[in-house]
């Protein structure tokens, strides 16, 4: 019954169509819309090109903290504040691993790595490390998402090669507020970063952070440059700012963004961008579980849940576990959305949020699950 109802909208005069030629003001028009229709009308793209009840979880783990060069004014992991926050090695192989299994088997079907540096350079067996990690979670026949800063095209076409789905590389915020924000690293090397991801085949994943004091504007600004590259990014991580004692943001910032703006900001993107998946990422754990809801109804379709995110709260798996039941969501499974086909490639949701097929990655996993009390 769903499938036809899909169908009739996909048909109907209201299609949206995938544009690459949005200008700012016409980008504000959507952003400024009275909150109710701009939520109507992102709730209905949003059912023409994706399955209202689905949601992708992803497991976002720090394989190297602290000790970053760059001066990213918003981060903990920054050497140049004091945060409290040491710096440490990338973790062993086999310690990544562990990670990976757990989060498979609490139901992720999407692995995240970031690592707190400037770039690969002069990293040549950590990277080796990282590609097979790559290739050890691809086994799991989990998406795989990392985030190690720019890129040159032959490195990216070794993570290709590995096997890696996509490449994190945030844009923050607008060009004209990002130097207020960084100075370590442009705007145009962050572009640069993601052409080299999407010349060697990878998907790109680039989104921002509200909440760094930027105006609408900004924000207006965030979702045009995102909007208007050659390709939308496969996905766009839209964060809420979570301030860090000890950082020039964090002390500087005195509440966080309002659940409204953060509102707008899911809805504008996924009218600008309908085939994209919005992660609903960092700053999760402030927002309300209907607040929540009505972000997955403006088209949010994707979150971070687990331990924790690098370094800030997540929400854990038991918490989505039960949100989902109660408002009637599934997970979406890994490279279960093909984007290349001109209907959506979906399936029927399981019957069970924990398959038989996951029953060797918790096996694997089972003795850190019991440690700390999370066996099932």
């Amino acid at each position: 019954m769903f499938g036809a109802i899909r169908h009739q909208i996909r048909k109907s005069s209201t299609s949206a169509a995938i544009r690459n030629d949005w200008t700012r003001e016409q980008i504000g028009k959507i952003y400024h819309m009275p909150l109710i229709e701009l939520v109507f009308r992102a709730a209905t793209v949003h059912r023409q090109f994706h399955d209202p009840r689905k949601i992708q979880q992803c497991t976002l783990l720090s394989i190297k903290t602290g000790g970053c060069t760059e001066d990213c004014k918003y981060c903990s992991q920054s050497s140049r504040y004091s945060t409290g926050v040491k710096a440490s090695r990338l973790m062993k192989v086999e310690d990544i691993m562990e990670k990976a299994h757990i989060a498979k088997a609490k139901g992720s079907t999407r692995f995240c790595m970031g690592s707190a540096w400037r770039d690969l350079n002069g990293r040549t067996r950590t990277f080796k490390n990282i590609l097979e990690v790559i290739k050890q979670v691809r086994a799991l026949n989990m998406e795989v998402c990392v985030t190690l800063g720019m890129l040159d095209e032959h490195q990216a076409k070794d993570l290709k090669d590995a096997g890696l789905t996509a490449y994190n590389h945030n844009l923050d915020t607008s060009p004209e507020y990002y130097p207020k924000i960084i100075s370590t690293r442009s705007y145009d090397e962050r572009l640069n970063t993601i052409d080299n991801i999407r010349k060697a085949g990878i998907k790109v994943c680039s989104g921002g952070i509200l909440g760094l004091g930027e105006k609408e504007q900004d924000r207006i600004g965030l979702i045009h440059s995102l909007a208007n590259m050659p390709s939308h990014p496969e996905s766009v991580p839209i964060n809420a700012l979570v301030p860090i004692p000890g950082t020039p943001i964090g002390d500087m910032v005195k509440k966080p963004v309002g659940f409204h703006s953060f509102l707008r900001a899911i809805a504008t993107a996924r009218i600008c961008m309908p085939k994209t998946i919005i992660r609903f990422s960092a700053g999760r754990t402030q927002f309300s579980e209907t607040e929540q809801v009505m972000a997955f109804m403006a088209g949010a379709n994707s979150v971070f849940t687990g331990e924790k995110m690098l370094t800030t709260p997540s929400v854990t798996w038991d918490q989505d576990s039960q949100l989902f039941h109660k408002w009637g969501f599934h997970n979406l499974e890994s490279f279960e959305y093909d984007e290349g086909a001109e209907e959506p490639n979906f399936t029927l949701p399981p019957k069970n949020r924990f398959r038989p097929d996951h029953a060797e990655a918790l096996k694997a996993a089972r003795p850190q699950l019991e440690a700390q009390g999370l066996a099932m």
